[in-house]
């Protein structure tokens, strides 16, 4: 395997410095690539006094929770699962444009005072340098709180976490983006654990056909599947087209459409400017509304 460059090498270094200042900790994992390779090498630098706190709750697809804990299993990680009740959060459930905000200051609430309650000095999570140019509302609710996030803190990118996640042997390196069940209703429609459940069966029968990545978008009676364009051959043949109408169908949708434009990660945010929601690309503007939530 080739040398890391020597960019990548510093940031690795002061990324170790950095977890062996913080004492025992608490890293917010979630399976993806980015929390699993801080929990590692946070466990590395720290041994026991790292854990791993992933969070249950209607949001995470059960495929992807026990694929989670088996690879945690697997490292010798140590993870526990915690429930979590975003739902029971009304501005959560309402799904505006900052809902993220709203979860992860849900999130990161209890992963403090669980931290606090057991010893440990500090709550991490996954978010890199790149998500500095996102729509990220949750990065919001850490900097509030207090969470750290040492893989941006030291620069690193996301093609770097994954250069350094095969390097490291993290069987997930490559792994697609994830993103919660509620990324797949629009914003403005209330999040319910019965369209939630829509969702993560009508993905799963996607998968089942080999149709992935993938996502199905929840518009009311209508299912909007995302597929890679090399793959809607495979969607429209007769067989599987047969199986996702009906079994679409069974799952509550009355139509069921296939979007030309393919499979892309944040397809909800596409009727958001940066005007309307306040993003800048670097930061909040004055026109983002001020009551404590985020996405």
């Amino acid at each position: 395997m080739p040398r890391l460059p020597e960019h990548t090498e510093n940031k690795l270094h002061r990324l170790r410095l950095l977890l062996k200042e913080m004492g025992r900790l608490v890293v917010a994992y979630s399976g993806g690539v980015d929390s699993s390779l801080l929990l590692h090498l946070a466990a590395a630098e720290l041994g026991d006094d790292v854990l791993g706190v992933m969070a249950v709750s209607a949001l995470v697809p059960a495929d992807e929770l026990a694929a989670a804990l088996e690879l945690a299993r697997r490292m010798g990680w140590r993870v526990v699962p915690v429930l979590s009740s975003e739902l029971h959060e009304g501005a959560f459930a309402a799904n505006g444009p900052d809902r993220c905000y709203h979860c992860k200051r849900h999130r990161y609430t209890r992963l403090l005072a669980l931290a606090t309650a057991s010893g440990y000095h500090c709550v991490a999570d996954g978010a890199n340098l790149d998500d500095r140019h996102d729509f990220r509302p949750g990065l919001e609710a850490a900097r509030e709180l207090g969470v750290r996030s040492p893989l941006l803190e030291v620069g690193l990118t996301k093609a770097e976490i994954r250069m350094l996640a095969r390097r490291c042997g993290l069987p997930n390196w490559d792994r697609p983006p994830a993103a919660c069940l509620a990324t797949r209703i629009p914003y403005g429609t209330s999040i319910t654990t019965e369209a939630l459940a829509q969702v993560e069966a009508a993905e799963q029968l996607l998968k089942r056909l080999g149709l992935t990545p993938c996502r199905v978008r929840h518009h009311g009676v209508c299912a909007r599947i995302e597929v890679p364009p090399d793959l809607f051959k495979d969607a429209v043949a007769s067989g599987p087209r047969e199986l996702l109408t009906v079994g679409l169908r069974r799952l509550g949708f009355t139509y069921v459409t296939l979007d030309l434009a393919g499979y892309r990660s944040g397809s909800m945010n596409e009727l958001l400017g940066g005007e309307v929601c306040g993003w800048t690309g670097t930061g909040w503007s004055a026109s983002w509304p001020q009551s404590g939530t985020e996405g």
